[in-house]
C-alpha cells in the first residue's frame, strides 16, 4: 500500500479522498492554488504545497508543478481526483513517466476513451449499442456531410470527438444550418480541447441519461456496481443522480451491464469509471466513458456500501480487487443533489464568503462539501459547493429525506440553487412520478 499520495485536485473531491487515505493510514499531501490557501484539505492534510496563482493553467492543470509536489513530498502516488486532469492522458504519462502512480486507469486507456469516435469503435466490438451517426470525424466535403445528415436524419448533433463536460455539442434541426453548426462547433473544440475534429449522431428527442458504474483491477478482472439516472441537467451538466436508475427495463439492463464488464477486461481497465448511455423506447445508446471518479459516485457507495475511492487507491497499488460480482447487493435508493454557488434562477456564478454554514444531518443523510463558516469561495474555479445525498428504503422515501435535508441546510452569505432543488425539481410532480428526461429543467 501507498505511504503517500499527492491529491492534485481541490474543493469537495479533494477532501473526499483526503479521507479515503487516512482510512487507508495513507499519508496526504495537498496542493493548491494561492486562492485556495484556506480550503479545509489543506489545513488537514499531513502536507501542503503551493503550485501557483489563482489560474487553473498555472496552478491545478500545471502538470511539472504538481510533479515536483511529488517529488520535493516524498510521495509514491498522485490522486487526480475528477476534472483538471483526471482525464489528461499526457499528465497520466507523465506521472509514471517520473516514478510515481497514476491513480487511475492506463494513459492508453484514457486516451482511447476520451476521444468519442475511438470510444465509440471500441464500444461496438463488444456489442454495446451506440447512436446512429457519422462513424467517424467528418470532413469539409459539406455535399457528403449534408447527404449524411440526411440519411441519419435530423434532428442531428454535432458533438467535439474530444469532448466532455457538456462542451462542443450543438444540435441541428435542418440543412440550412448544418455547415454553419460544424464551423462553429469546429472553433469551439479547438478553443476548450485544442482538438477540432467534430462528428456527427442522431439527436434522441427524449431521452434519459443512464450510467453503469464499474470497477476494474488492470488484469481483466472487473465488476459493475449498479446504474445510475442522472437525467436532471442543465445545458448538459448534472444536478441531481439517482441510483439505482429506476423504470429501466430489467433485461435490458443486466444486457448492458454485462457488455461494460466485457469492455473493461477487453481494455484491462484500472480503477472507477463510468459508461454513459441515453435511454428511450427501452434502448440503450452508448455516449462516453469517463476514466475516473465521477461527482456522482456517492449515490452508488450509499446503495452498496463500498467506498470507491478506496477501491481506485488499493487496486492502483497493485492490491487485487477483492469484489466479486455475485456479492454486490444493491440496497435502496439514493438521490443526490449538487449545490452550486449560483443564482437558482440566471445560474449565474456567486462567489464570495460564507457567513453561516450548516449541514444537515440524520442516519440517512450524507454531505460531501468543504464549506465551513468564514470560508471565502473564490471566483476562479467551478461553482459545486456541495453534495447533499439522502437513502431510503424506496425513491419515495429518499425524496422525503432529501427535502428535509434541505430544509436543515443552511449557507447564508452567498446566494445557492438550494431552492432549485426544492421549489423547481424534489417538488414537481413529474419528477415525484419518474416522468423525466434529459430536457425536464429545460421545458
Amino acid at each position: 500500500m501507498f505511504q503517500k499520495i499527492v491529491i492534485a485536485n481541490r474543493g469537495e473531491i479533494a477532501l473526499r479522498i483526503l479521507r479515503a487515505c487516512k482510512a487507508l493510514g495513507i499519508k496526504s499531501v495537498a496542493v493548491y492554488s494561492k486562492a485556495d490557501r484556506d480550503l479545509l484539505h489543506v489545513r488537514l492534510a499531513d502536507e501542503a504545497v503551493c503550485i501557483g496563482p489563482f489560474d487553473a493553467k498555472e496552478s491545478y492543470l500545471n502538470i511539472p508543478a504538481i510533479i515536483s509536489a511529488a517529488e520535493v513530498t516524498g510521495a509514491e502516488a498522485i490522486h487526480p481526483g475528477y476534472g483538471f486532469l483526471a482525464e489528461n492522458p499526457s499528465f497520466a504519462e507523465a506521472v509514471e513517466n517520473s516514478g510515481f502512480v497514476f491513480i487511475g486507469p492506463s494513459a492508453d486507456c484514457i486516451r482511447q476513451m476520451g476521444h468519442k469516435v475511438s470510444a465509440i469503435k471500441a464500444m461496438k466490438k463488444v456489442g454495446i449499442p451506440t447512436i446512429p451517426g457519422s462513424d467517424g470525424i467528418l470532413s469539409d466535403d459539406s455535399k457528403h456531410n449534408t447527404d449524411m445528415a440526411k440519411m441519419i436524419g435530423y434532428p442531428i448533433m454535432i458533438k467535439a470527438a474530444a469532448g466532455g463536460g457538456g462542451r462542443g455539442m450543438r444540435i441541428v434541426k435542418s440543412a440550412e444550418n448544418l455547415s454553419n453548426a460544424i464551423y462553429v462547433t469546429q472553433a469551439e473544440a479547438e478553443k476548450s480541447f485544442g482538438d477540432n475534429s467534430v462528428y456527427m449522431e442522431k439527436f434522441l428527442e427524449n431521452p434519459r441519461h443512464i450510467e453503469i458504474q464499474v470497477l476494474g483491477d488492470g488484469n481483466g478482472h472487473a465488476i459493475h456496481l449498479g446504474s445510475r439516472d442522472c437525467s436532471i441537467q442543465r445545458k448538459h451538466q448534472k444536478i441531481l443522480e439517482e441510483a439505482p436508475a429506476y423504470n429501466v427495463n430489467p433485461k435490458k439492463l443486466t444486457t448492458i451491464e454485462q457488455a461494460c464488464i466485457k469492455a473493461c477486461s477487453m481494455m484491462k481497465y484500472k480503477g472507477a469509471g463510468t459508461f454513459e448511455f441515453l435511454y428511450e423506447q427501452e434502448k440503450f445508446f452508448f455516449i462516453e466513458m469517463n476514466t475516473r471518479i465521477q461527482v456522482e459516485h456517492c449515490v452508488t457507495e450509499m446503495i452498496t456500501g463500498i467506498d470507491l475511492v478506496q477501491q481506485q487507491i488499493q487496486v492502483c497499488a497493485g492490491e487485487s480487487l477483492a469484489l466479486e460480482q455475485d456479492s454486490i447487493e444493491l440496497k435502496g435508493h439514493a438521490i443526490e443533489c449538487r449545490i452550486n454557488a449560483e443564482d437558482p434562477i440566471s445560474f449565474l456564478p456567486c462567489p464570495g464568503k460564507i457567513r453561516y454554514y450548516h449541514a444537515p444531518g440524520g442516519p440517512s443523510v450524507r454531505v460531501d462539501s468543504h464549506l465551513y463558516t468564514g470560508y471565502t469561495i473564490p471566483p476562479y474555479y467551478d461553482s459545486l459547493i456541495a453534495k447533499v445525498i439522502t437513502i431510503g428504503n424506496d425513491r419515495e422515501q429518499a425524496i422525503t429525506c432529501m427535502q428535509n435535508a434541505l430544509d436543515e441546510l443552511v449557507i447564508d452569505g452567498i446566494r445557492s440553487n438550494i431552492n432549485l432543488h426544492k421549489e423547481r425539481i424534489l417538488s414537481n410532480t413529474n419528477f415525484q412520478k419518474g416522468d423525466i428526461n434529459i430536457h425536464f429543467l429545460d421545458n
